[in-house]
């Protein structure tokens, strides 16, 4: 599978590891290696290729192919160009035929997940790009190809074990559960009642497994209402499933609605469950038509139904695709506002940001109880309580409590918002890591689509956790400006007039956008901090050689200045 030409590679051996240097982000980097290089990782293929750059034209460069990353140096300059994880790749196509004329029109077109589109040349002579592109496509689709993906193979340690980070056992316990009203249930430890929830549920007291069995006949894929979280004061709930089977012929379940009505009654001071259905009403009608549906006043009599008008996965993707197509390559300043406005992108976070809103202000005055769903329970409903949870609780704001909302929203349920510079632990490059490492295949964390699955797979065992390579290393991922507060609720404001898109994470890879990173005002605010550190231990420093010397009779001072350390500062 090796390149024709070897020469220039082997002096730069991607097997050789004799000096060695590991960054913050755990890599190996290697001095005499041409890539850096995870423990685990090896090399597939190199060739000389021509990157087709968007920004500075086509330069030659070698491209490295390992079973892990693409990674590309310039001949010209031996710089880096790109370090891109395969498990970004979304789509491999090949550009041009054995015919083509145009220059630089033969070679590979690689669409990335993460706003990128990557072009190379090859030369055209002995079907040069088929290796490259029957290798990438192997390695970038592993699973369509009977091999393993990567994080079964990185070998990476920690001294954090990530996979701790999460216990719903200890998160529950934190909520102040169980109570006299709620209960946890393991009916579902073999997930014979629902196999993409988790093994613990946390369900009504009054509600006997066998409720929760004829309930699951009646829910989308037997997603039953399940408890997110409980107001620690009070009691009024945040509680998450999927779309009643409703169907067209309007079918009603006495089991389904007797459960809302218990769910509602955990509290006795409240007469209403507030209903937040993700979905425009428009679609949760349609959905009658494939068996799904939704609670109705005549069936569900101590409720209220609101539709939040959020659209679905496909329209979102399209959404997406459009913000793409204005961010990468190019961005037109004369018409940014208006191609902006026209991917509908920054309105479809104001609908979600809305929705969070309206769940939070009502279980924080305590005037209803939420159930929230969309269809199945698992795209906008994760986005609605674990926004609605990250207002409400301020634990969630920092690293541990944001990575356990993640793990237990996002991952054990199956399956962005404002910034507020000092209600959160956490900084920007926290969020970017999270989301680069969605789709690297680096680690267990993000991998299939729920518990059950990952069980059968072993990934606790066999995977490292994206957690551990954060909490190793913490101190990257602080916001210098947090202040820690107690059941202090965050209501952004979800306007089009103070929405922006997030230009360090969307628009990163263009060079003509300045991204100043780290922020100035936070990396002046580091170095304070680090200077009065220091201060403060200096001083420490002498008030104990002052004590040694206070308590030596032959170095007692003579006069009470003597006593006084002087100590110089640049302030």
């Amino acid at each position: 599978m090796a390149s024709a030409s070897t020469s220039k590679y082997n002096s730069h051996s991607l097997e050789n590891e004799s000096i060695k240097r590991t960054s913050r982000d755990g890599v190996n980097r290697d001095l005499s290696e041409a890539v850096p290089r995870l423990p685990g990782e090896t090399r597939i293929t190199d060739k000389e290729v021509i990157y087709i750059c968007p920004f500075n034209g086509p330069i030659k460069g070698r491209v490295y192919i390992t079973n892990y990353r693409l990674y590309l140096r310039s001949l010209e300059t031996d710089s880096a160009l790109l370090d891109v994880p395969l498990g970004v790749i979304s789509r491999i196509e090949k550009m041009g035929g054995a015919t083509s004329r145009g220059e630089n029109s033969y070679g590979l077109d690689i669409t990335c997940k993460d706003m990128r589109n990557l072009r190379f040349a090859l030369k055209q002579e002995g079907h040069s790009r088929r290796d490259m592109f029957e290798i990438l496509t192997r390695y970038a689709f592993p699973l369509a190809h009977s091999l393993p993906i990567f994080a079964f193979l990185n070998e990476e340690k920690f001294n954090v074990d990530g996979w701790m980070v999460y216990n719903p056992v200890e998160e529950y316990r934190r909520q102040g559960l169980p109570n006299h009203h709620w209960r946890i249930t393991f009916i579902n430890k073999c997930y014979e009642l629902c196999d993409t929830y988790p093994p613990l549920l946390v369900v009504p007291f009054r509600a006997t497994d066998e409720d929760l069995k004829r309930v699951a006949t009646f829910r989308s894929r037997n997603r039953i209402p399940v408890l997110s979280w409980i107001h620690p004061e009070n009691k009024t709930v945040i509680v998450r499933c999927s779309q009643p089977l409703v169907g067209m012929s309007g079918k009603r379940n006495k089991d389904d609605e007797k459960y809302l009505d218990v769910i509602r009654e955990t509290n006795r001071q409240i007469s209403k469950l507030t209903i937040y259905d993700a979905r425009p009403s428009v679609n949760a009608v349609a959905n009658k038509a494939t068996g799904g549906g939704y609670e109705s006043d005549d069936a569900y009599h101590n409720t209220e139904l609101f539709f939040l008008d959020i659209h679905n996965i496909h329209v979102m993707r399209e959404s997406l695709k459009k913000v793409k197509d204005i961010v990468y390559p190019n961005v037109e300043e004369s018409h940014w506002l208006s191609s902006l406005e026209s991917t509908h992108w920054l309105e479809h976070i104001k609908l979600i940001l809305t929705g969070a809103i309206q769940v939070a202000d009502k279980v924080s005055s305590g005037r209803s109880s939420v159930l929230v769903h969309c269809s199945d329970g698992w795209d906008r409903t994760a986005q609605l309580t674990s926004l609605a949870m990250l207002m409400l609780d301020s634990f969630y704001r920092s690293i541990e409590g944001f990575e356990i909302l993640v793990q237990k929203e996002w991952i054990s349920f199956g399956h962005k918002f404002a910034s507020f510079p000092t209600a959160f632990e956490f900084n920007e490059r926290f969020l970017m890591t999270i989301l680069d490492h969605l789709y690297s295949c680096r680690f267990g964390t993000f991998l299939y689509n729920c518990e059950s699955a990952r069980e059968r797979q072993k990934v606790t065992e066999r995977t490292a956790s994206l957690w551990s390579l954060i909490n190793s290393n913490k101190d990257t991922f602080k916001n210098p400006f947090y202040t820690k507060e107690i059941n202090r609720v965050l209501y952004p404001v979800a306007s089009m007039r103070h929405l922006e898109l997030w230009v360090n994470y969307y628009i990163r890879w263009n060079p003509r956008i300045k991204q100043q990173q780290p922020n100035p005002v936070e990396q002046r605010y580091m170095e304070l901090l680090a200077l009065r550190d220091e201060y403060i231990k200096r001083l420490e420093e002498l008030q104990l050689a002052n004590s040694a010397k206070l308590s030596d009779p032959s170095t007692s001072p003579s006069s009470p200045s003597q006593m006084l350390p002087h100590v110089q500062t640049h302030f």
